[in-house]
C-alpha cells in the first residue's frame, strides 16, 4: 500500500508558475509508476502526465506539453509537477496517482492509489 499527499497548489496569475509535490509513504516507491491528473468543476478527471518507475519515461497530455514537467526523486519518495506559463484553463484540483507497474498509464481506472488533491487557481 502507498499513501499519497499532494501539496504546492495555490492562486497564481496567468503566465506564472507553480510546483506541485506528491509525497508517498512506504519503502517501495520506486516500484510505482506515477501520474498526475486534474479535475475542474463540472468536468471529468483529466490526464496531465505520467512518469515511469525510474523516471526515464514521461508522457504528457497535449494540453500541457511544453509547459509542464514531471520528475521524481525516489530517494525522497516524491514526484513533482512543474507548471509554467499557466493559463486560466489550468484551474483545477490536481491529483497524483500510483500503481506498481512498469507501464505508463494515462487513464484514471488504471491507477490503484490516489491522493486527495491540491487546488490550483489561475487568474486572468
Amino acid at each position: 500500500q502507498v499513501q499519497l499527499v499532494e501539496s504546492g497548489g495555490g492562486l497564481v496569475q496567468a503566465g506564472g508558475s507553480l510546483r506541485l509535490f506528491c509525497a508517498a509513504s512506504g519503502r517501495t516507491f520506486s516500484q510505482y509508476a506515477m501520474g498526475w491528473f486534474r479535475q475542474a468543476p463540472g468536468k471529468e478527471r483529466e490526464f496531465v502526465g505520467a512518469i515511469s518507475r525510474n523516471g526515464a519515461r514521461v508522457v504528457y497530455a497535449d494540453s500541457v506539453k511544453g509547459r509542464f514537467t514531471i520528475s521524481r526523486d525516489n530517494t525522497k519518495n516524491t514526484v513533482y509537477l512543474q507548471m509554467n506559463s499557466l493559463i486560466p484553463e489550468d484551474t483545477a484540483v490536481y491529483y497524483c496517482a500510483a500503481r506498481a507497474t512498469p507501464l505508463l498509464l494515462t487513464i484514471p481506472p488504471e491507477y490503484d492509489y490516489w491522493g486527495r488533491g491540491t487546488q490550483v487557481t489561475v487568474s486572468s
